[in-house]
This record gives structure tokens, C-alpha cells and sequence, in this order.
């Protein structure tokens, strides 16, 4: 097989990748969309690099490298060229759009019917005064998260319509969901690692505030992963369509989870620590055998 690996930062989990690639008998190769090229008088018109003479018969995609909207949106342009060209990509690109996009994923959770925090969407400033007037109060805040953010950056706890930062701070879109307390007062969240429709691994993620995603000092502990949340998790992927992913759960104070997220490019270093389950070793896996059944030699008919 010919196997190409985008990555473009994050030496660990490139590397934790590429060896389990190796492991399972591939040699990949290793590229940055960015260096990506179309050009249209060639025989083949998509220029992936290390594949000179013909488009590789999968890509696993870890990082997209940074950029403009538009080097972004070219960058997608190429994910979904490969898989019109029947390239195996993973993650899908349709996958990552609707991941990347936070209201997009809300909405598909929710129509899925799968419990999530209230969220509200607006794009102008009084819209989203109004939503923090009727639905927040002191000691009853809603988040206000990036629409495109990650790893926890650029949150923030609004109580006060006054407390909103302008439009142009937000990219002129406020994505406001329903802040869910703990009754114990534990800043405590999970995340679940879920590749090809299955809950491989999980972990509790535990703060000295009320950010505890590993990237901004939250602790990795050891969970025993109930079933409900294995199949939750497993059911917001499903709705996503994603290959792999790391679900973020929080407990509804009822013994169940809500779902506030879902990531199509999920880091597990944390998770690793805590769990005997190697992730790189799961994803390599399960996206060869998609680039395995997406190219089965034709059946020979007596």
C-alpha cells in the first residue's frame, strides 16, 4: 500500500504514528498539505508530495497545516479531491468540516437525539445579549467558546450581557452552551478515544479550575469507562461521521453524560498515560483495513 501521513506539528504523535505504521508493516510517507499542488496540465492534476507518479492509496490526516481562511479551504479542497479520486482519507473531509465547526456538531448531535448541553448560536452581538439576559445569571454562567477553537483556548464564563466582547473578538459568531457544575464541586470532565464506531480508551480529565483539558494543565486519571458512556460517545461519533475521535463528556448530576464535543483531530498524550490501550497502534489499524476494503481486487467470476 501507499500510504501518505499529513502531519505538520506535534513531533509525539508523529512519531507514535509513524512507528506504529511501520509496526504494522507500511512504510508511509510523510507530508504537509500545505506543500500540496494543483496543477491542471499534468496527467494527474493533484500533486501530493513523495508520490510522483500516481496519488497514494491513503492518507491519514493528524494535523492541517495553519493558515488563512483561504489556505484552509484550499487545504480542504485537496482532502476532498483525494477522496473523489478514491483516495482513503481519514479523517473524511466532511468529517472534519462538521467537527471543526462547534454549531455544526451541536446541531448534529442534538438531531441525533443524543443529550448535550443547551447551546445557542448568533451572529450579532445583541442576539447573544439577549440569550445571557433570559438564560445566565451570577453563579449560573453560560461558556462562550470559539466556534473554531481547541484544546481548551479562548473560553470563557458569561454572566452578564456587559461581559460579551464585540463581534469582531469572536469572529463574529457567539457560541454559547449551557455551563453544567458539578454537585460536589470537582472540576471534572472525560474524555473517550472512539475509532471505527468502537470506544477503544478513556479518561478522567480533573482541573484546579474549570478548564480541564490536558493541554492547559488538567490531570489524566485513570477511568473505568461505564457502558452508557462508552455508547454515547460511540453514538456521537456515529452522528459526526467520524473515523476516530476524542468525545468529551460531562455528567448530567442524573448518573448519566452529555456530550459537549466532538474532535476530528483529537491529541491522546494524556490519555496514554492512563490507559494500556495503544491509541496510534488503534487508528493505524483501523485505517488500514478501510484502505484495505476500499481496495479489494476484483472478484474472478469461472
Amino acid at each position: 500500500m501507499r500510504i501518505g501521513l499529513a502531519a505538520d506539528n506535534g513531533n509525539w504523535h508523529k512519531n507514535r504514528l509513524l512507528a506504529a505504521l511501520r509496526a504494522l508493516g507500511v512504510e508511509p510517507v510523510l507530508f504537509s498539505l500545505a506543500d500540496v499542488a494543483v496543477v491542471t496540465s499534468a496527467a494527474e492534476p493533484l500533486r501530493v508530495p513523495g508520490f510522483s507518479d500516481a496519488l497514494p492509496d491513503g492518507v491519514l490526516l493528524r494535523t492541517i497545516a495553519g493558515g488563512t481562511f483561504e489556505a484552509t479551504t484550499m487545504r480542504l479542497g485537496v482532502l476532498h479531491a483525494l477522496v473523489a479520486s478514491g483516495v482513503t482519507v481519514w479523517n473524511h473531509p466532511v468529517a472534519i468540516e462538521r467537527s471543526v465547526d462547534k454549531a455544526a456538531t451541536s446541531l448534529l448531535v442534538a438531531r441525533a437525539g443524543l443529550p448535550t448541553p443547551e447551546t445557542w448560536v448568533f451572529s450579532r452581538r445583541e442576539a447573544a445579549a439577549d440569550c445571557i439576559t433570559r438564560e445566565a445569571r451570577p453563579g449560573r454562567p453560560l461558556v462562550l467558546k470559539p466556534l473554531f477553537g481547541s484544546q481548551g483556548e479562548g473560553l470563557m464564563l458569561v454572566e452578564r450581557p456587559e461581559d460579551l466582547p464585540d463581534e469582531a473578538a469572536v469572529s463574529r459568531v457567539y457560541y454559547l452552551q449551557r455551563y453544567v457544575p458539578r454537585a460536589d464541586g470537582l472540576w471534572r470532565d472525560y474524555r473517550v478515544f472512539v475509532c471505527e464506531g468502537r470506544a477503544v480508551a478513556g479518561m478522567i480529565r480533573e482541573g484546579d479550575g474549570w478548564i480541564t483539558n490536558v493541554h492547559r494543565g488538567g490531570r489524566p486519571l485513570a477511568w473505568a469507562m461505564p457502558a452508557r458512556a462508552a455508547e454515547l460517545a460511540e453514538a456521537a461519533a456515529a452522528a459526526v461521521g467520524v473515523d476516530y475521535t476524542g468525545i468529551d463528556l460531562v455528567e448530567d448530576g442524573n448518573g448519566g453524560y452529555l456530550v459537549l464535543e466532538v474532535n476530528s483531530m483529537p491529541a491522546w498524550s494524556g490519555l496514554q498515560q492512563v490507559c494500556e490501550t495503544d491509541i496510534a497502534t488503534a487508528v493505524c489499524r483501523g485505517f488500514l483495513a478501510a484502505v484495505r476494503g476500499a481496495h479489494r481486487p476484483a472478484r474472478v467470476v469461472a
